[in-house]
């Protein structure tokens, strides 16, 4: 699909998904400014559910590139779609060293690219230890790494769900009301020198704060 083509489908998803949110799961967004608008930028964020990329992307004031796993660019039409929403395959969740490349190139290339660095949805909504990869990711670039929390996520699609319990807008908020917020972007200088643990766990703490943010932000 040519790129224009694709932008246009990408921004008609993008308010299409919005709207769906707001009445759907009563959306809430935070910390919009905190995404820089031009050049590169590593967005990580906590991950709670499949609905984390989609709520994430249109909380952004920018188009995403993702991260997906390659058997789903095999499924026809739903490959076609992650290929027009800027994705990037990979053969596991996370951030696994065949999608390390091409999340570079994306990243030099002046996009802003949102990982999950836990590598897998929570099964209890929890923020679990942050894998490896993504500490090599942050060495390999100088852009700024802004920590995204997403919170309602999980009682609103929990992975053992097949499908979402919903909490319209028009109705009493309930525990699957869902909310975004972007942290201040931290400049990955100030991990320079930390040790693969240490590093870690300044982004683990970066992550629990948002998502903190996110839990008070929500309709309530």
């Amino acid at each position: 699909m040519p790129p224009a083509v694709a932008a246009l489908v990408y921004e008609f998803l993008y308010w299409a998904v919005y709207f769906l949110l707001l009445i759907g799961f009563s959306f809430r967004v935070a910390g919009r400014r905190n995404v820089p608008r031009r050049g590169p930028a590593l967005l990580i964020a906590n991950h709670q559910s499949f609905l984390d990329p989609p709520a994430i992307g249109v909380a952004a004031p920018r188009h995403l590139h993702y991260l997906a796993r390659k058997t789903l660019f095999k499924k026809g039409g739903f490959g076609t779609l992650l290929e027009t929403v800027n994705s990037v395959p990979i053969d596991q969740e996370g951030v696994g060293k065949e999608g390390m490349k091409n999340l570079l190139a994306r990243l030099e290339a002046g996009n802003a690219v949102l990982v999950f660095p836990e590598g897998e949805r929570c099964a209890d909504g929890q923020i679990h230890p942050l894998r490896p990869g993504i500490g090599l990711l942050v060495k390999r670039t100088r852009a700024p790494i802004v920590p995204v929390g997403i919170a309602g996520a999980f009682d609103a699609w929990p992975r053992s769900r097949k499908l979402p319990w919903l909490s319209p807008l028009f109705l009493l908020p309930t525990r699957r009301t869902v909310a975004v917020v972007f942290g201040t972007p931290r400049d990955p200088a100030t991990l320079a020198g930390l040790s693969r643990e240490q590093m870690l766990r300044v982004l683990y703490d970066d992550l629990t704060a948002v998502a903190k943010q996110a839990e008070a932000l929500r309709r309530k």
